[in-house]
């Protein structure tokens, strides 16, 4: 099944396991577009927003609540961090800048799509979708040692679970892929300088 939706010119989203690079890649794109005099904005999912601070404290463990009200916080977060007058997302792509988000709805299907159904999901994320999603493909192996010197556990980290969420963020992207949002997908293992290079080659103008 595919599903078209509108596209956002210059809005590029990484994806991941926990563990596969994609903070990494965020800020060296960021370097990169800047040495370029190409004006950039970066930003990441959960937002800095009051919504996106109470989601991590949720994930961290803090703050317990039902599977499908971490869906629908984690779907007004987007709203916002889409549509904020002030700081949102589309006000950045007004402005002439190229957009980077570490997360975004992918993120979602692949990890509250684990309790909650894939349906609800997607019905929660009509949002947008970007002109290019980067996916860094990884092991859970490899992320979970990445990830073991990190001080706690998050919600979502567990290995028996890893596997699902790679076969969710499969399902979603396969329903976009006619939508026309041109999808990158890139080996993680590889050094972050190659992967950098990998990228801005599939997205350079």
């Amino acid at each position: 099944m595919n599903e078209k939706t509108e596209l956002l010119k210059n809005f590029i989203v990484l994806e991941g396991l926990d563990g596969s690079g994609t903070t990494t890649q965020l800020k060296m794109m960021e370097n990169y577009l800047k040495r370029k005099d190409i004006p950039v904005y970066t930003t990441c999912e959960p937002s800095p927003l009051p919504t996106g601070r109470l989601i991590r404290r949720i994930l961290r463990k803090e703050v317990t609540v039902e599977p499908e009200t971490l869906a629908r916080l984690f779907s007004a977060d987007r709203y916002e961090h889409l549509f904020g007058s002030v700081d949102g997302i589309l006000t950045h792509l007004s402005a002439g800048e190229v957009v980077i988000t570490d997360r975004y709805l992918f993120s979602s299907f692949a990890y509250q799509s684990l309790d909650c159904g894939f349906d609800l999901v997607r019905d929660l994320n009509k949002y947008p979708l970007p002109e290019y999603l980067i996916y860094l493909k990884l092991s859970p192996e490899i992320c979970r040692q990445r990830m073991k010197n990190r001080d706690m556990e998050e919600l979502f980290d567990a290995d028996r679970i890893q596997k699902r969420i790679i076969e969710n963020y499969e399902r979603g992207m396969d329903i976009y892929s006619k939508s026309g949002m041109k999808t990158v997908v890139i080996d993680g293992t590889r050094r972050p300088g190659e992967i950098c290079s990998e990228i801005m080659k599939a997205i350079g103008r």
